[in-house]
């Protein structure tokens, strides 16, 4: 599934890491992610430099959630080196009104009772309906977010409250891009994936059913088919 000399690098969004993307891994040969929680770095700009330094050369970058934002200050910062780039489960709004709150109060509820009790609230409305009927799964994911730390989710949540403004960035790409969502994913709905397709010249929607925010954990074969589609999408 590589494309030229492109390797398919992977950027996990808030407190996942390779974990999330295990089966995923399976089906795309020779990937890379970059884990770590991104060192503890508390904005995109330096999670971007972060994975930058680790990466190859020429990538097909695919970015999850948070780790979208990133893909897309790598863009910004190094376009040459991105041969296509797959947009996972996100969004490129600023910062909405009550978020900000929203977010703390979380972080606050870690520092009062803990990761477990933090990743409790914060998970099952990030799956579909069919993942909260597969404790196997939630039990995979739970134990992923918990053992993140609650420094580093304080600090993603900063990286994500000063992310940086996409709007001149996203008609500038020429790469082949695609925008991947759950149809069930609550958190990053499917019309923020419309508007995503919508700011990119070329970009293409993907859909995949019965899938929330988890996608790549929660439906990981078809997610792998939207995957080989965008890698052999022709240049643009």
């Amino acid at each position: 599934m590589l494309v030229r000399d492109a390797v398919p690098a992977i950027l996990p969004g808030l407190m996942c890491d390779s974990r999330m993307f295990a089966a995923v891994l399976e089906r795309l040969p020779g990937a890379v992610v970059i884990d770590g929680f991104y060192a503890g770095c508390d904005r995109i700009e330096a999670m971007a430099e972060y994975a930058l330094a680790r990466l190859p050369e020429r990538i097909a970058l695919i970015g999850h959630s948070m780790g979208a934002r990133v893909a897309l200050e790598i863009v910004r910062r190094a376009p040459e080196r991105v041969e296509r780039l797959a947009l996972v489960d996100t969004g490129i709004h600023t910062v909405r009104a009550g978020e900000r709150e929203k977010r703390y109060a979380l972080y606050e509820k870690g520092c009062r009772e803990g990761m477990i009790a933090l990743v409790d609230e914060w998970l099952p409305p990030m799956v579909g309906e069919g993942a909260l009927r597969d404790p196997a799964l939630i039990a995979r994911l739970h134990a992923m977010a918990v053992s993140s730390g609650l420094a580093v989710f304080r600090a993603q949540v900063e990286a994500l409250l000063h992310r940086p403004d996409l709007s001149g960035l996203l008609p500038t790409i020429r790469c082949p891009t695609y925008a991947i969502v759950g149809r069930e994913d609550l958190w990053s709905p499917v019309s923020q994936h419309e508007e995503i397709a919508a700011a990119i010249p070329g970009a293409q929607l993907r859909i995949v059913e019965g899938a929330g925010h988890m996608m790549p954990a929660e439906q990981p074969e078809a997610f792998s088919a939207v995957l080989a589609q965008w890698l052999a999408a022709p240049a643009q």
